[in-house]
């Protein structure tokens, strides 16, 4: 079991996960989420997530595109959601706490490079198709317990 929390530890998460492959995302929405070249990120089941805290202080932003951010209203990080109506999370990996280890994997919406950005890894100019990407990031080697 790993935690996880926002800055202000008003919102907390645990996932039965103990390491998992990441993923970074360099689309020009995740920029702007995030205010860094990319978001990294990873994907857990929901049965091998909880949240450890009231949920009052999430709020949520969505695009009519499906992009959502959903973050916390008193110190404003990232948090968790449901990865669009799919049975998992979308988890940003800096809000793990020590412990959690992970591996980047996945690189995707490189063709939104910023012109300052430095890549690695799988690469993807686009989206990949999203249940190939679930499949791949969220294979059962990295769930607890399988």
């Amino acid at each position: 079991m790993s935690n996880g929390s926002c800055l202000c530890e008003s919102v907390s998460f645990s996932v039965a996960v103990t390491q998992t492959k990441l993923y970074q995302c360099f689309c020009s929405l995740c920029r702007k989420a995030t205010g860094t070249q990319s978001n990294a990120a990873f994907i857990v089941a929901d049965k091998h997530f909880t949240w450890n805290s009231e949920t009052s202080f999430i709020s949520s932003y969505q695009k009519a595109t499906g992009f959502r951010s959903d973050f916390c209203s008193k110190c404003g990080s990232p948090v968790p959601n449901i990865l669009r109506n799919r049975p998992y999370y979308w988890v940003p990996a800096g809000l793990m706490e020590h412990g959690f280890q992970a591996s980047f994997t996945k690189q995707i919406f490189i063709a939104d490079l910023a012109e300052w950005t430095v890549t690695s890894t799988s690469k993807h100019f686009t989206m990949p198709i999203m249940d190939d990407f679930i499949d791949e990031l969220a294979s059962s080697d990295n769930e607890a317990g399988n």
